[in-house]
């Protein structure tokens, strides 16, 4: 087999583990799923036991796959998903289930920070925009509402975190998740003393901040053997799945955008140092080698996919799941009956709030514009536009901060359709170019892997690792439509506030559990 890296991304609906040669060929490939779950309104957790389960099992899948000898195995390196938080108490024991980014139920805390505790200043220092999905938030509030555990807990992790404790029995974080929780001072790369007073956390509490490429050796005899690996395999920590994902594409010089679109989705750029936004539209979060990645991310992408597919075209997709047709195949099928711009009708994909550039979460989904001559195939081709128009409306907040972007890298699920990838084209009057991997964070944190341990002399390396497998330029036609659409979708969010607000705290009041009652 010859010497592989492997890449591993702990993200929020799977664990993915892809074993690369040293010059980016995929070799073997492993997945595991596990749910998302929801024990009451607004939370959104996941079980720390099914993922530490779930590394094990795609580690081990990619290894036997290969049919990799031991020592084949250069290293394995980490991706993983942001803004998790668990509770653990003095063994490392769970507390908690893991809390998502996608967990809501810090949002009054998150208005409060903003508005009476200087949350400006917080974001400058730290990066991470004010908002539910912080580990700083998630900690207010549970310091707040949930005080007994709270103060039982002995140390406050992420996932990526926990999975290496299980490991090698210790606590490290990399700078790049550290910088995405709050919590983690950009300039000074340590944990930042304004923001752990405010979420009354103390730094021994929390792990050790290291480098992007830190990495231990040392496995247990059992955990090695299980996993087809020598025990001296190294295990670098990477970094966390967005920066990665730019890493995984090429997109690392100036000016380069790259766009995901996965189960949510964001919109990021490299910048060689520190950078926030006036208006705390973008975070900022470190990669390695005086690279830093500035961008958005937003909560509705593929998610919004599987919402339209089950309402509004779940007949056509059990016909075509019958004749072995991919389900998602069959909505932009339905949406190529339609022209740009679905004649008129708008639809905001904030079925799950919003995160970049908006940072609310009472903002709620629409379909605006509705006319009598709108048939379904009008909503699925506005649902697959809004999805598009919601990532562009970041993108005046980065080439604020880095300038303006030639043309966009394109990768996730969605970068299989032809249809979306041209109407990203079109939306955004920029040329799209698709790489030839799906899996950029997991190429990211294999190349990051190769650079930690001196295989490679530079993350530039990748850039001849990943080839172009579509390019789509604007069509002009379409182009000039959605130019006339866009200030009309871009600036309702803005106008209803107040609106929102009031329909969220309706909706949160209809799905209360009624009083107990009394006698």
């Amino acid at each position: 087999m010859g010497r592989i890296v492997i890449g591993v991304d702990i993200g929020t609906t799977s664990t993915k583990a892809v074993a690369f040669t040293p010059a980016g060929r995929v070799v073997a490939h492993d997945a595991a799923e596990y749910p998302l779950l929801q024990p009451e309104a607004a939370a959104a957790e996941q079980d720390p036991e099914q993922i530490f389960q779930a590394v094990l099992q795609t580690i081990a899948g990619c290894v036997k796959a290969c049919k990799a000898a031991l020592g084949d195995v250069l290293a394995v390196s980490f991706s993983a998903a942001m803004h998790s938080l668990i509770l653990v108490d003095a063994q490392g024991t769970p507390l908690t289930r893991s809390i998502t980014w996608a967990d809501h139920r810090a949002s009054a805390w998150a208005g409060r920070i903003r508005d009476e505790w200087d949350g400006d200043a917080i974001y400058r220092r730290t990066g991470t925009p004010i908002h539910p999905m912080s580990p700083l938030v998630k900690l207010v509030w549970l310091r707040h509402e949930r005080a007994e555990l709270f103060a039982s807990a002995a140390r406050f992790v992420g996932i990526k975190e926990y999975v290496f404790f299980r490991l090698f029995g210790q606590w490290q974080v990399d700078h790049s998740i550290a910088s995405a929780t709050g919590l983690f001072n950009l300039e000074r790369l340590d944990w930042d003393e304004g923001a752990l007073a405010l979420a009354g956390v103390r730094a021994d509490q929390l792990p050790r901040p290291v480098p992007t490429t830190w990495h231990i050796e040392g496995l247990a005899a059992d955990v090695a053997a299980q996993l087809g690996l020598a025990a001296d395999t190294p295990f670098v920590i990477g970094a966390n799945d967005g920066v990665l994902s730019n890493l995984g594409v090429n997109a690392v010089a100036p000016g380069e955008v790259a766009v995901t679109i996965g189960t949510s989705g964001a919109m990021r750029t490299v910048v060689d140092h520190p950078m926030t936004d006036p208006e705390g539209r973008t975070f900022c979060y470190a990669l390695a080698d005086r690279r830093w990645v500035v961008g958005g991310p937003v909560n509705n992408g593929g998610i919004i996919l599987r919402w339209v597919r089950d309402e509004f075209a779940s007949a056509e997709a059990e016909t075509a799941k019958r004749l072995g047709i991919d389900t998602y195949e069959v909505l932009t099928r339905i949406a190529e009956r339609v022209s740009a711009g679905s004649e008129g009708l708008v639809f905001h994909p904030f079925l799950t709030g919003e995160r970049a550039p908006y940072w609310n979460a009472d903002l709620r989904g629409s379909f605006f514009g509705l006319g009598i001559h709108h048939r379904k195939e009008h909503m699925i081709r506005a649902v697959l536009e809004g999805v598009i128009f919601n990532l562009y409306s970041i993108l005046p907040a980065v080439e604020s901060i880095a300038g303006r972007s030639a043309h966009i890298k394109a990768t996730g699920g969605f970068a299989r359709s032809g249809m979306w990838r041209q109407m990203m084209a079109d939306v955004f009057d920029r040329e799209v170019v698709v790489p030839e991997s799906f899996e950029s964070s997991c190429l990211g944190a294999a190349v990051l892997g190769l650079y930690a341990l001196g295989h490679v002399d530079s993350l530039d390396v990748v850039a001849g690792m990943v080839g172009a497998t579509h390019r789509h330029t604007p069509n002009a036609k379409n182009a000039a439509l959605y130019r006339q659409l866009l200030p009309v979708y871009l600036s309702l969010p803005r106008k209803l506030g107040e609106e929102y607000r009031l329909l969220a705290a309706f909706q949160q009041q209809m799905a209360a559990p009624p009083p107990a009652r009394q006698g």
